[in-house]
């Protein structure tokens, strides 16, 4: 059985290619993205919900809207999450099409990380208590590269992050069995500067759609603000400026910078997960739809 996987930075069209693939071959989208699992985090964590429509037909998509905001979602619960779908998409004669941006929920997959459900450790977490986040962060990194920088964005990542990996020295990490699969990852391009515009032309877009109104509902719906802060980028910059931290113009200039760093981020852990073994077929993002299809239809022979 074929696994497709497309991924690539933010504002590269992902999502509307992986739709258009799936109407062709037959296929259904799981999505691997860390943020649009929360349902009512629309505008923020980019749910177009109109890509998924391809010549008026609707494109069967998993992993969106299935946690509330404010509830934990783990790698491990996007593998548990990922298996279903999978299973549910295969049995129905479909091809499964991986689609999106976070390169760990990706690799996890691709790698078949084996991972456990790792309970709290209260013991650990009263002796770090009333550790700073400064020196939290520094016995994090003792423990392992920091390349998730959601596990530092306040004291309680900090903490479960280091529960985690004390975990795992200690026990032997057998579950979540990955199905076996036939892989063929493709990745989108752009040219750093066209990335640049996309995304900044897109932040534009989703502030004038409501991105603000959809953050304030979710503070009024009794969300708290730090912890849509830990979401970070849309949800961090925008909650503080509902919060009169800052102006309008330090939010869209302070996020507009964030989120052209998050995707120089996703490129260089993209990049690293090439070094690791995994193929990227890197797809020019300036070619037509069409054009981007048949390379796909080509490589995979169907």
């Amino acid at each position: 059985m074929k696994l497709i996987t497309i991924l690539g930075p933010t504002a590269t069209g992902k999502t509307k290619l992986a739709a258009h693939i799936a109407f062709k071959i037959g296929g259904e989208i799981i999505s691997a993205d860390s943020r649009q699992v929360f349902k009512k985090m629309n505008i923020g964590t980019g749910k177009d919900y109109g890509d998924y429509i391809v010549k008026g037909n609707t494109i069967p998509a998993h992993l969106i809207d299935i946690f509330e905001p404010g509830e934990e979602f783990s790698v491990f619960d996007f593998q548990k999450k990922f298996i279903d779908a999978f299973n549910i998409i295969i049995q129905k004669g479909c091809i499964p099409i991986l689609c999106g941006g976070t390169g760990l929920y990706i690799e996890s997959v691709l790698k078949k990380y084996r991972l456990v459900d790792v309970p709290e450790n209260k013991k650990l977490r009263n002796k770090y208590s009333n550790y700073s986040e400064t020196e939290l962060i520094q016995i994090l990194s003792d423990l392992k590269k920091l390349h998730n920088i959601t596990d530092t964005i306040n004291k309680e990542r900090l903490l479960r992050a280091i529960e985690i990996e004390y975990f795992y020295k200690e026990n032997l990490t057998t579950h979540c069995l990955l199905p076996e699969f036939e892989s063929y990852v493709f990745g989108i391009k752009y040219e750093r500067t066209i990335v640049m515009e996309r995304i900044t032309k897109r932040l534009k877009e989703r502030l004038e759609s409501g991105m603000i109104e959809e953050v304030q509902s979710l503070i009024n719906s009794g969300i708290s603000t730090e912890k849509l802060k830990a979401y970070g980028l849309e949800y961090r910059y925008i909650t503080q400026y509902l919060e009169k931290i800052i102006d309008y113009n330090e939010m869209f200039n302070l996020l507009n910078i964030a989120i052209h760093q998050f995707s120089k981020r996703q490129m260089t852990w993209f990049r690293r997960m090439e070094k690791n073994g995994i193929e990227i077929n890197w797809i020019e993002g300036t070619l037509t739809d069409e054009e981007k299809i048949n390379i796909i239809t080509e490589k995979i022979n169907i």
